[in-house]
């Protein structure tokens, strides 16, 4: 059996759970079978025996006359055509986030190769991205319902996006599959090294509360800085944030550091760049905490990436993150009430910014406590999250459609 994937994230150009996903998971298949990646970026390796990556550079520059907000939309289509100037010889076409769906329709409908989709993420349940993409948010929701709705199987990382497809879309619940995202148990585990906490002016002997993750609305991270006010003020806060998503959410990340510092709190370490996987995973180790202040998260894999690493993790109790940290357990889950309609912020930012601390505090005030949640999220993450098991669904899924 023959895989093909299509995807704008792969290795070295990562910047997403999606990405992550796909790295490990095209690894795992290629165990079981032939994977063929085609990819945004300049990629062109035989990675094994059995899996090669071919990347097809952005295309950017055909609609230079066109406005930014729109360009990026038709720019991510001309890449899609791109990712076909080779014929599709695979038994499967499998899509991941709605970058590469157009590519996986126009597989299926050309050569007629059963098409799977993973849902990392949904255009209907993230609202703010027409902040980045003007109506280009209309035909990024177009394409992701129209590959959705085309798809012969669907892979939900979750319960919750399961129950999330079948609400927003028109499809057969048999066609929708959930099959959880992983962890590499060997790659993210604890480190003694403290060389990238020393390089960014974290103290390793002081205990500190850990974000990554991007500047958008989605991942929360302005809700943890407005937080900090309420944190135990000898700690450190060190936030790995980078790549905004646009010049607004940017400057409100901005203003919220700034009003902290004002206020006299100076242990704000703030790194504005995405680090090595080496270097993550020492912030994740030597972390006390690590929170999660997402306001929509399919899944939220950086919570396994905390756990792996032996972190307590706090995070808000949305969408498939409830399926990944128990409350009371591997860390605290803090319930939000969001707003039911776009763009489901939380009806009260300082009650939720408020609670996030509070149960932050909780765990940094109890060692006792806290190592033991640290201990119980490694153990999960070694007993439930294997790729290796997510290889062999994946590869069940795709028997059924290729017969």
């Amino acid at each position: 059996m023959k895989t093909l994937f299509l995807t704008r994230e792969y290795p070295p150009h990562v910047y997403g759970g999606a990405g992550v996903h796909v790295e490990y998971l095209s690894e795992e298949l290629s165990k079981l079978m032939d994977v063929e990646v085609r990819s945004f970026g300049d990629q062109d390796a035989a990675l094994n025996a059995h899996l090669t990556v071919k990347g097809y550079p952005f295309a950017v520059g055909s609609f230079a006359q066109v406005d930014k907000k729109l360009s990026g939309a038709l720019d991510t289509l001309e890449t899609n055509l791109a990712t076909l100037h080779a014929p599709v010889d695979a038994d499967v076409v499998h899509v991941h986030t709605w970058y590469a769906h157009f590519g996986g329709v126009l597989a299926k409908l050309l050569y007629g190769t059963p098409l799977v989709l993973t849902v990392h993420s949904l255009e209907p349940l993230r609202p703010w991205k027409r902040e980045q993409l003007g109506r280009g948010y209309d035909l990024s929701s177009w394409i992701e319902r129209t590959a959705i709705e085309m798809a012969d199987a669907i892979v939900a990382v979750s319960e919750g996006t399961r129950e999330d497809v079948l609400a927003h879309f028109d499809v057969d619940p048999a066609k929708v599959k959930v099959i959880y995202n992983g962890i590499n148990v060997e790659q993210y585990q604890p480190t003694p090294e403290t060389s990238a906490l020393l390089r960014y002016g974290v103290d390793p002997t002081r205990p500190f509360v850990l974000f990554v993750g991007r500047i958008t609305r989605q991942k929360g991270i302005v809700h943890l800085v407005n937080a900090i006010q309420y944190i135990n003020p000898d700690v450190q806060i060190v936030l790995c944030a980078g790549a905004p998503d646009t010049k607004e959410i940017a400057a409100e990340m901005e203003a919220a550091v700034e009003r902290v510092r004002a206020s006299g709190r100076q242990n704000v370490i703030w790194i504005q760049e995405m680090l090595s996987k080496p270097d993550v995973i020492q912030m994740y180790t030597h972390a006390t905490v690590f929170c999660c202040p997402s306001i929509y998260e399919p899944f939220g894999i950086i919570n396994l990436e905390a756990m792996a690493c032996r972190t307590a993790v706090v995070a808000s109790a949305v969408g498939g993150i409830k399926e990944v940290v128990v409350d009371g357990v591997t860390g605290y889950l803090v319930p939000v009430e969001q707003l039911d309609v776009a763009p489901f912020e939380p009806v009260d930012p300082d009650k939720f910014a408020r609670d996030l601390a509070a149960a932050i505090n909780k765990v940094l005030d109890d060692p006792a406590l806290c190592d033991a949640m640290a201990a119980a999220g490694q153990q999960r993450a070694r007993d439930l999250f294997s790729w290796t098991s997510i290889a062999e669904q994946t590869k069940a899924l795709y028997e059924t459609l290729v017969g």
